[in-house]
């Protein structure tokens, strides 16, 4: 919206600075940073009032959460009315790219806050069932990746690109639709299953929105793809400015998540912003940079795969608990050393992510 009063400018004044991706991109960070700080506590203060039990705690889970009976949740809310409303705020709202990320992730967030709800009001773990909450999503999914293939220049048009390797495209014809859905379904339910520990799931978020973030400006800029040898895509620049909005409600967000935690994220949260990625990751052509990226919600995602299809077919099971990050507390690993320590994961997948750009 702010990006408008650029046309005020002469050149070289205040108002061009308005112009500049980088520029309302730093800005977008520091009001969703400060719109966290400012409206955290009063939100925690509500839901805690509003939902009196708070989050139910899993009976068949690690011992050490029952610790944690009476935590409120959906504190989704604050970074995702952060994210939204300082997109609104400092993004070019005439960018298809831009409505098609913040429409994924306000969809993903109804269908969680749904979730959320029904979980809280009856007091149980099971929330809207899993079949409506995945035919949902995919509808969502099959809407955003339909707006993608149609916005993307036609030499990209449901193509797969190949990370490494120069110039190489996969056209996947009608089946990228399908494609694009798994990919922003599966990224959003594997962030979603990651969100188990205090600020286990927002800080690695934050560091794969943040790598995507520059991969989106980097495509969307021709004299970068130029030099590295990746594919241009038009406009996606712009969601520099959503991501930085992202990471600042995110840090908003962790001030009050870090252990112990005084709200959790919920499905709300957790479902959003799992599929902003995947959404991120179709617009700018980087589908499969996204499970580098995102490599830790992939082997999460997996763990819970592995541990329910064994378990069936050998009534055994791989770990002692999924997702893994339970199998870990299982082992004796504290709740702390598990979360820095998949930080750091997440942080060098990021590094190895960002490397395909020059790879080539």
């Amino acid at each position: 919206m702010l990006y408008w009063l650029s046309y005020l400018s002469e050149g070289g004044d205040f108002f061009n600075l308005f112009r500049y991706i980088t520029f309302r991109a730093g800005a977008a960070f520091f009001t969703a940073l400060i719109f966290g700080f400012i409206f955290g506590r009063p939100l925690i203060n509500y839901l805690r009032r509003v939902q009196k039990k708070g989050q139910p705690i899993r009976d068949d889970g690690p011992e050490s959460h029952l610790s944690k009976a009476g935590t409120p949740t959906m504190g989704g809310l604050l970074i995702l009315s952060a994210l939204l409303i300082t997109t609104l705020l400092w993004a070019r709202l005439d960018n298809g790219y831009v409505w098609i990320v913040m429409l994924v992730t306000a969809g993903f967030a109804g269908i969680g806050f749904a979730d959320d709800y029904a979980k809280v009001s009856k007091h149980n773990t099971k929330g809207v069932s899993s079949r409506i909450r995945m035919g949902l999503g995919l509808l969502i999914a099959a809407l955003a990746a339909i707006a993608a293939s149609w916005l993307h220049p036609d030499e990209l048009s449901n193509q797969l690109a190949l990370p490494i390797f120069k110039d190489v495209l996969v056209n996947l014809s009608f089946m990228f639709i399908p494609f694009a859905m798994i990919v922003i379904v599966g990224s959003a339910n594997a962030v979603n299953l990651t969100d188990g520990l205090d600020g286990l799931a927002i800080m690695p978020v934050m560091i794969a929105a943040g790598t995507l973030g520059v991969i989106a400006y980097t495509v969307g800029r021709v004299d970068f793809t130029e030099y590295l040898g990746v594919h241009h895509v038009p406009g996606t620049g712009e969601i520099l400015v959503f991501v930085a909005a992202l990471i600042g409600g995110g840090l908003g967000f962790l001030w009050y998540n870090a252990p112990p935690a005084a709200v959790f994220m919920g499905d709300t949260g957790s479902l959003a912003l799992g599929g902003a990625l995947g959404a991120i990751a179709v617009v700018t052509k980087h589908e499969i940079v996204l499970a580098i990226v995102g490599g830790l919600f992939v082997v999460e995602a997996l763990s819970v795969i592995i541990q329910v299809l064994y378990f069936k077919k050998t009534g055994k099971r791989v770990f002692l608990m999924a997702p893994i990050h339970h199998h870990f507390e299982k082992k004796g690993w504290g709740e702390a050393q598990i979360v820095i320590r998949f930080w750091i994961i997440s942080l060098i997948l990021a590094l190895i992510g960002l490397a395909t750009l020059k790879l080539r």
